[in-house]
């Protein structure tokens, strides 16, 4: 027979063992903190180089590599009316809707509510500050994917204030409508040729061409306007082809980058559109045929 001090060590011992598990158990059930990553810094995108195709000069250019984007070289169309398209968006000047971000020049068409309409986007121009009579004129973009997503790079006559359109005359370098994926358009308008009696070619591939950027551009001289996709002409139209009309492609025209929602070409938006949508512009370049 055990003394009682004896049973009181031996308590004690599986007391304090006792207490040694419990104490193991708990500290293992407490779930282990996250640990807190670090941020990872995103890489700046390398320049895309600037090739001057042979026999022309590069007049002017905008890499959209600056803080903000550049007032001397775009200002903006602004409001909701529709223009002339019945178009949904309603256009402004806020960071929200065009901005520079990691060298590009990012317009952002949204799904909210503002100056009653549903969407807002961006319209830029580079009317009286940068205007062009012929040359080539260049861009690198990505348009955003999705029905009734309608993003452009298109010129209009200088003297658009003055004569109105179609008698400015309008350039469609490219437009591209999300519900035909794999099309971009190339067109021309002026008087007796406009809205549905534009002079339009179709550009189809066999990829979704928002997927990638690629380069849209025209040649353009006092007798003919040429297209390019990614440096492929696919379309020539000259003062031959529009017969008797007046061909008003010999003035200085302004340049223009939009992200239309809706309208009459783009057509209905899609319930499985996303929003935001962004259109990427990489750069804008003219070039001119050296003398």
């Amino acid at each position: 027979m055990k003394t009682t001090s004896t049973r009181f060590l031996l308590l004690l011992a599986l007391t304090l063992f006792s207490l040694s598990l419990m104490s193991g158990v708990s500290a293992q059930s407490q779930p282990t903190p996250t640990p807190r990553q670090t941020a990872t810094p995103t890489p700046e995108p390398e320049a895309t180089p600037i090739v001057v195709p042979e026999g022309w000069a590069l007049v002017w250019h905008d890499e959209f590599d600056d803080e903000a984007i550049d007032e001397a070289n775009w200002t903006y169309d602004l409001g909701g009316w529709g223009w002339g398209n019945g178009e949904a968006q309603y256009y402004t000047d806020r960071l929200e809707n065009a901005r520079l971000e990691e060298g590009m020049l990012v317009i952002e068409a949204r799904q909210e509510r503002y100056e009653e309409s549903y969407y807002t986007s961006a319209r830029l121009k580079s009317q009286g500050l940068q205007e062009f009579q012929y040359g080539r004129i260049e861009a690198r973009l990505k348009v955003p994917a999705g029905r009734g997503l309608w993003p452009a790079f298109w010129m209009l006559g200088s003297n658009f204030e003055e004569v109105g359109w179609p008698d400015c005359g309008e350039i469609d370098i490219m437009e591209y409508v999300g519900r035909e994926p794999d099309l971009i358009l190339g067109t021309i308008h002026g008087p007796g040729y406009s809205g549905a009696l534009g002079l339009t070619r179709w550009n189809r591939q066999d990829y979704d061409i928002a997927d990638d950027f690629h380069t849209y551009a025209i040649e353009w001289d006092e007798n003919q306007i040429t297209w390019f996709y990614d440096d492929v002409a696919y379309s020539t139209y000259t003062r031959e082809d529009i017969g008797e009309r007046e061909w008003v492609f010999d003035q200085p025209f302004f340049m223009i980058l939009n992200l239309a929602v809706g309208g009459q070409l783009a057509g209905p938006i899609g319930l499985d559109t996303v929003f935001p949508a962004q259109y990427l512009v990489d750069y804008v370049r003219v070039f001119q045929q050296e003398q």
